[in-house]
């Protein structure tokens, strides 16, 4: 398949998710975006993929599709299969390996990179993915340690996540709540949420230097359209009541907490936030 070729292929790979039977319309426009990010990678026919954080395989399945039958991508997750809803990571994975992408497909789920136990040889994969999910790690430490755990697996790295600096005021409300939530696990409130590290693109190309990569490209990535500022000002929001994590927290983080997300409550839209900016770098 010519790369190119890829968001044509959107809807077709959007309908083959289990959570499509929930959210047509939204896995679609989930699909559509990963399958726009990674035509314009140029992943060949016939590569190999490690990919990290793999969730539900949104990025999974696309992948699968840009390396056709002679490709293969290994997707892996941390998470339990019994992770997530309203369809789990288990039942999602389940549903494309049964599929016709199943074949290209190797997801390895509650697995940690950083587990001795696990490895791979030099140069094992072409390429290594890393899309959305840095901000679900537990520490910048964590981020480090995998990119330079994988370093030796893989020639090249594309990494996507998104910009901590918005581009207009109505990404404002998505802004704070990936904050706030950054906040409760700073402070020890320690949790199973999606946000628990978000960090910035400039803290990001160190991390990547410290690691062992060479930074040799990237840019902004086109967000519009997605559904995620909704997601994470709920979440937030769901977080913020959560009697048990706010007594976690010290009383000056909690003090400032509740005002925050009083302030969220005030400019956050009932639906529709816009969500924020994203970037993408790409590594050697």
């Amino acid at each position: 398949m010519n790369p190119s070729d890829l968001p044509a292929r959107a809807a077709a790979l959007a309908a083959g998710m289990a959570a499509a039977e929930h959210s047509p319309g939204v896995q679609l426009t989930q699909t559509r975006h990963r399958a726009a990010l990674v035509a314009g990678w140029g992943i060949a026919p016939g590569s190999t993929v490690l990919e990290l954080g793999c969730g539900q395989g949104d990025m999974t399945a696309v992948l699968a599709e840009a390396v056709g039958p002679r490709g293969r991508v290994t997707a892996v997750d941390v998470a339990d299969p019994s992770y997530g809803a309203p369809v789990t990571l288990g039942e999602s994975t389940a549903r494309l390996t049964a599929g016709p992408l199943g074949p290209r497909i190797d997801f390895r789920l509650g697995t940690d990179v950083l587990d001795p136990s696990l490895d791979f040889p030099e140069d094992a994969f072409d390429h290594v993915v890393l899309a959305y999910c840095s901000w679900y790690f537990a520490s910048l430490g964590q981020v480090r340690d995998t990119l330079a755990r994988v370093r030796p697996w893989a020639r090249r790295l594309w990494f996507t996540e998104w910009d901590l600096t918005p581009t207009s005021g109505d990404q404002l409300a998505h802004l704070l709540a990936v904050l706030v939530q950054g906040q409760f696990e700073a402070a020890g409130s320690r949790g199973d949420g999606n946000v628990r590290t978000p960090f910035s693109r400039a803290r990001l190309l160190r991390l990547l230097t410290e690691a062992g990569w060479t930074v040799d490209g990237g840019g902004p990535v086109d967000t519009g359209g997605l559904q995620d500022g909704d997601w994470e000002v709920a979440a937030c929001l769901r977080l913020a009541a959560t009697p048990d994590r706010l007594a976690a927290l010290p009383d000056p983080v909690r003090q400032l907490v509740l005002s925050q997300t009083d302030t969220l409550r005030s400019i956050a839209a009932p639906r529709g936030n816009r969500a924020l900016p994203a970037y993408s770098v790409t590594a050697h």
